[in-house]
């Protein structure tokens, strides 16, 4: 399938997503979704198979907690890995009125986003395997619930793509593939050559990019706002970071235009060994961290990088369960569902 048609797999989803209606959402599932459809979700959802599933731990309840929650796609690729395989990959934020508690995060009452990266493989028509990343993070910091180190980076609504163009990508990427990966291979250099310049930063990066990171990292602008807020603490935490294809990990890429997106679950194997990433303790243990990533190319260089990981998922490798945090922080508040009157008899 070419990637139009790709795209048009997922139309009666996204149609039906955007003004959330729940049994609109539940027929738009079982007609995309393979009947045993494999469904990776990022922590606590856990692996899930098929569309009622998918419904029951995931959009249900995340519905309930916005009750006029809408999705709001941003970004979507779509094409055949160098593999053969044929992806579809969306980011976007999903929106809505926070009401009541999500995974024992309080509700704050007001307009509240979480962004998401979601990718769909597909075979004969149908979604046979979801990879998703929703950044679960993004909610407790919105209610004043966070209970990990303060992020060094900025944290924000992350946006649309600066040329508006994400919805309407088309085109050969493989240029753009290439110098991502270039990029990544020369990443890699270092530490095992301990000059920093031999990663090359200014060959492939725009000197006001924008790195939009997981909250729990954040985001940054800029070469010296990406290696002061992400990359520095990063690498001293965990030096022996390598390309993706570390054993039995694999990475899919998907590229259009300027654009390129790369999956894996997981896609990268580090030892968590010294201080200074996130205020985590040096674990001393290997850990596997799921990544799902879009970049855009801009006149030969990147301009625009959007990342999660799943942080959560790490944070439960190396022993720390974020959500049991969350309950502490609880015990001294009401965590009940809000009611937000309409405000029409106030008005005089």
């Amino acid at each position: 399938m070419n990637p139009t048609d790709l795209k048009a797999l997922l139309l009666p989803y996204r149609l039906a997503t955007q003004s959330y209606i729940a049994d609109e959402v539940h027929h738009a599932l079982h007609a995309i979704l393979a009947p045993d459809a494999d469904i990776k979700m990022c922590h606590p959802f856990g692996p899930l198979k098929g569309a009622d599933a998918f419904m029951d731990t995931c959009l249900t309840p995340l519905s309930k907690a916005m009750p006029d929650l809408e999705r709001r796609d941003m970004i979507m690729l779509a094409g055949e890995t160098p593999e053969g395989s044929q992806w579809v990959a969306c980011m976007g934020n999903y929106m809505g009125t926070f009401l009541s508690p999500l995974l024992d995060i309080p509700p704050t009452g007001h307009l509240s986003h979480m962004r998401y990266h979601e990718f769909f493989r597909i075979e004969s028509g149908k979604v046979v395997e979801m990879q998703a990343i929703w950044d679960l993070p993004e909610l407790m910091v919105q209610a004043k619930s966070w209970p990990m180190a303060p992020q060094l980076g900025s944290f924000l609504c992350t946006p649309a793509p600066m040329t508006c163009d994400g919805l309407q990508i088309s085109g050969d990427g493989q240029k753009t593939y290439k110098h991502v990966i270039a990029m990544l291979e020369d990443l890699c250099r270092h530490p095992a050559n301990p000059d920093p310049s031999i990663m090359q930063l200014e060959k492939y990066w725009h000197p006001r990019c924008n790195w939009y990171g997981p909250t729990g990292i954040g985001s940054n602008r800029g070469i010296a706002g990406f290696r002061n807020w992400h990359q520095i603490p990063f690498l001293r935490a965990m030096p022996d970071r390598k390309l993706d294809a570390m054993g039995n990990l694999m990475s899919h890429w998907v590229a259009e235009g300027n654009y390129v997106c790369e999956t894996g679950w997981p896609n990268m194997r580090l030892t968590l060994s010294h201080d200074g990433w996130m205020g985590i303790a040096p674990a001393g243990k290997e850990v596997l961290l799921r990544s799902l990533d879009f970049w855009r190319v801009e006149n030969g260089v990147i301009r625009e990088n959007w990342v999660l990981v799943d942080l959560l998922d790490l944070y439960q490798q190396i022993g720390v369960d974020v959500f049991a945090r969350v309950r502490e922080f609880n015990k001294a508040r009401n965590i009940g569902s809000i009611s937000v009157p309409s405000g029409l008899d106030s008005i005089s």
